[in-house]
C-alpha cells in the first residue's frame, strides 16, 4: 500500500492561551465539503516543519511559526496509508485567505464538533480539547 506523508497546521490564536483553532473545508477533491486541517504532502528534502511552513504559505498565504507536536496519525484509506506530522502553529504574518478551499471557521472548545471532519483529523480532537481553554 502506498504511504503519503503529509503535515497538518492545528492554527491556534495565542501559542499560550489557546481559546481557539482554524478549521478548513475542503473545495475539491474525493473528500470535497469535509473539514480539514490545512497542511499537505511533504515534499523530498523537506523536514515536516519545513513542509508545513510552505503549504500554509500557499494554502493561506500566511506565515506560520511551528510549535510542538501535538500526534502523528496514521490512517488507512482504501489505496493508501496515510502518516501525518500534526502541530500547534500560529500565524506571524500575514492575513488568512482561501486560497485552495471553499470555507474555514476559527473553532472553540465547544464548536470542535460542529463540522463534518476527515477522519485522520478527527483522531486529533481529543488532544486538541485537552490544550483548548
Amino acid at each position: 500500500m502506498k504511504i503519503l506523508n503529509v503535515v497538518a497546521a492545528v492554527i491556534c490564536d495565542d501559542k499560550d492561551k489557546k481559546t481557539k483553532v482554524f478549521a478548513t473545508q475542503r473545495g475539491y477533491g474525493e473528500y470535497k465539503d469535509r473539514w480539514e486541517f490545512p497542511g499537505g504532502k511533504i515534499e523530498a528534502g523537506e523536514s515536516p516543519e519545513e513542509a508545513l511552513i510552505r503549504e500554509i504559505r500557499e494554502e493561506l498565504g500566511v506565515t506560520i511559526d511551528v510549535h510542538e507536536l501535538i500526534d502523528i496519525v496514521d490512517h488507512d484509506h482504501t489505496d493508501f496509508h496515510l502518516h501525518m506530522y500534526c502541530y500547534w502553529t500560529t500565524v506571524s504574518a500575514g492575513s488568512l485567505k482561501l486560497l485552495e478551499h471553499e470555507d474555514a471557521a476559527w473553532l472553540c472548545k465547544s464548536d470542535l464538533e460542529s463540522v463534518d471532519w476527515l477522519p485522520a483529523d478527527r483522531a486529533l480532537l481529543g488532544k486538541i480539547r485537552e490544550e483548548l481553554q
